[in-house]
C-alpha cells in the first residue's frame, strides 16, 4: 500500500479535531487546556517525524555508480593561466599522468625482460611507448602552468613494482597484467572526468591523448589473458573437449600460410606502440 504524506491542510484539520475534543467543560479547565496542549504539541511532532525520516533515509544517498573518481584537492583554488582556468583536478590529473609514467615505464622494461609470451612484451612495449610520450607533455604542461610534480612513484606504485620484481615465470605474467590493468581502469574514469570538465586548453590536449593511450594499453594488458578480464581477442576459442571447427582446404594457388614451427596456430603479433601512434 502506497503510504499517504501528510499535508499542512491535514495538519491543521488534524490540530483542530484536537483542540474540539480537548475544549473543557466546567470544572476543570486548566487540566483541559494542558492535556489538549500535549496532544496537539504530539500530533505536531507526529508530522515532523513523518515528513523528515524519508529526507534523512533516501535524501543523502547516492548509488555508488555516481560516485565520481578519486582525485585530491591541493587547497590552490582556480588560477588563471593564458590557457584558461586551472583548477584543482586539472593540477592533480597533470600529477598523476607523471607518477603514471614513473612506475609504469619501469613495469613494460620487466614485462619485455621476464614476460613468458609474445603479448606480455607487446604490453611492455605499449606501456613505455605511451608513457614516454605522456611523461613529456605532463613536464611541459607542469613548467608551462607552474604544477609542482613528483619525481618518484608513490609508495603504493613502488609497492606494485616490487612484487613484479619478486615474480617470476607465469606468476610474473599475471602480476604484471592484473595491476598494471587494475590501475588504467582506475585513471580512465579521471581521464574523462578531465576532459569532460576542464576549462584549460593544455590540460585538455592532455587529457584526450591520454585518453587514447590508456584505452590502448587496457586493451594490450586484457590480450595478455592474465588480466582477470574476459579476452578481447575477437578469435574464438573452442571449449574443452570440444573439437575446433574444420579449416576448408586451401585453394592450390593460395600461398602457404607461416606458422610457428611451436605452436600450430600462432596468434597474430600485436603491432609496436610506435606503429599504432
Amino acid at each position: 500500500m502506497r503510504s499517504v504524506r501528510p499535508t499542512h491542510a491535514t495538519t491543521a484539520g488534524l490540530i483542530r479535531t484536537l483542540a474540539r475534543w480537548t475544549r473543557p467543560e466546567g470544572g476543570r479547565p486548566a487540566a483541559g487546556r494542558a492535556v489538549g496542549t500535549w496532544l496537539v504539541v504530539g500530533a505536531l511532532a507526529a508530522t515532523l517525524v513523518a515528513l523528515l525520516v524519508p529526507v534523512s533515509l533516501f535524501g543523502s544517498a547516492r548509488p555508488a555508480a555516481a560516485a565520481g573518481p578519486a582525485w585530491s584537492d591541493d587547497g590552490a583554488g582556480v588560477q588563471n593561466t593564458a590557457f584558461g582556468p586551472l583548477s584543482a583536478l586539472d593540477r592533480d590529473f597533470v600529477r598523476k599522468v607523471r607518477l603514471a609514467g614513473l612506475w609504469e615505464k619501469p613495469a613494460g622494461r620487466l614485462a619485455q625482460e621476464r614476460g613468458t609470451t609474445e603479448d606480455v612484451r607487446v604490453a611492455g612495449e605499449h606501456l613505455i611507448g605511451g608513457h614516454t610520450e605522456l611523461d613529456r607533455r605532463s613536464l611541459d604542461a607542469g613548467r608551462v602552468l607552474g604544477i609542482s610534480l613528483p619525481d618518484r612513484p608513490s609508495a603504493q606504485q613502488q609497492g606494485w613494482l616490487d612484487q613484479m620484481d619478486a615474480a617470476r615465470g607465469t606468476a610474473f605474467d599475471r602480476a604484471f597484467a592484473q595491476l598494471v590493468r587494475a590501475a588504467h581502469g582506475k585513471v580512465f574514469g579521471l581521464v574523462a572526468l578531465v576532459r569532460d570538465r576542464t576549462g584549460n586548453s593544455l590540460v585538455r590536449e592532455l587529457a584526450t591523448r591520454a585518453n587514447t593511450v590508456v584505452l590502448d594499453h587496457i586493451t594490450v594488458l586484457e590480450n595478455t589473458g592474465q588480466a582477470g578480464v574476459p579476452h578481447t581477442d575477437p578469435r574464438p576459442a573452442s571449449p574443452a573437449g570440444t573439437p575446433a571447427m574444420p579449416q576448408a582446404p586451401a585453394s592450390p594457388h593460395d600461398p602457404a600460410p607461416s606458422q610457428d614451427p611451436a605452436s600450430p596456430q600462432a596468434p597474430a603479433r600485436q603491432h609496436s606502440y610506435e606503429e599504432v601512434k
